[in-house]
Parts: structure tokens; sequence; C-alpha cells
């Protein structure tokens, strides 16, 4: 068996991937047939929500996911390329980095969770030319549910991580 190295291009071409709002590249690859009604879920979902979903993300090195949260729990996959870091802001101000990746040596994972209504972003190590990712989604992503931090907003809840914050907005 020959192995060929794949470059972030073969992925985004492969998968048929679409620049993502927040940054980088995705391609969603399920979406629930059956949905949970409004008023079975908790009262920060404004609507019914698929039971769940699933996307492909790929992030190069010269990318950043920008902060935001959704109302649902995120399960992050690792599949391909170098490490991801995942910033992860609660609440309560407490910043925790997932290192997504094939290196449990380093400390990496291969799936980690976002909990909902946590502030994150992510973005490539340095030493990673690109990251390939997914992420599930339950219940499942709606943009109804998505907000991208505003810069000033956020560091000023924030203080504390006022750097972390500049550098992974927009």
């Amino acid at each position: 068996m020959s192995l060929i190295i794949k470059n972030a291009q073969y992925w985004v071409e492969k998968f048929e991937m679409l620049e993502h709002p927040e940054g980088g590249y995705f391609a969603e690859t399920y979406r629930s047939t059956e949905s949970i009604p409004q008023e079975a879920l908790p009262e920060r979902f404004k609507g019914k929500r698929v039971f769940s979903t699933g996307i492909y993300f790929l992030l190069e090195n010269h990318h950043f996911s920008a902060f935001h949260r959704i109302e649902a729990d995120e399960m992050w996959h690792f599949y391909a390329g170098g490490a991801l870091d995942v910033f992860m802001i609660s609440p309560d101000g407490q910043l925790d980095i997932i290192h997504l990746g094939n290196n449990p040596d380093e400390g990496q994972v291969f799936q980690a969770v976002v909990p909902a209504g946590y502030w994150f972003a992510s973005k490539p190590q340095k030493d990673s030319a690109y990251s390939l990712v997914g992420c599930t989604v339950a219940p499942g992503f709606d943009f109804e549910g998505f907000e991208l931090a505003e810069r000033a907003s956020l560091q000023a809840i924030f203080p504390q991580h006022h750097h972390l914050i500049e550098s992974l907005t927009r």
C-alpha cells in the first residue's frame, strides 16, 4: 500500500467543502431527518431542532475559527493533518484548551466536547499545516442558535483573556 501525503486542498476538493462563516472550510455530512419540538427542549432553544448534525471542518495554519457559542453541546473529532487547539471559555471565565490530534504523548485527544453556552475558538497548532476535524452537535446545529463574538463585548466580560480574544476574533 502506498502512502499519499494529502494537503488541505485535497480534502477541501474531495469533500466539496465551502467557506465557513467563522473561518476555514466545512461540509455538512449529516442532518437527522427527525426533530425535537421546541417545547421539549430547554428554554435556550428558540425553535425545534433536529436530533443531531455532523460536519467536516478544516482550518489551514493561517486560519482560525473565531470565538462563538452555540446552544448545544458540540463534540469534536480529529481526522487528519496536524493538531488543533480548541480554546474554551466557560460562562464563569475559566479557560480550557483542548488539543485535538493523534499524539496522546503530547496531551492530544481524538475527541472532546465543548459544552453548550461556552465561548470557543480554534486554531491549528504552530507546526500544523492544516487540521481536518469533525463536529457533531446534539440537538442539531442551527444558525439560529449560533452567536459570533463581538471582540470588545467579549473582552469586557472576560478581561483576563483580553489578548486571546484579540487574536481569535475578527
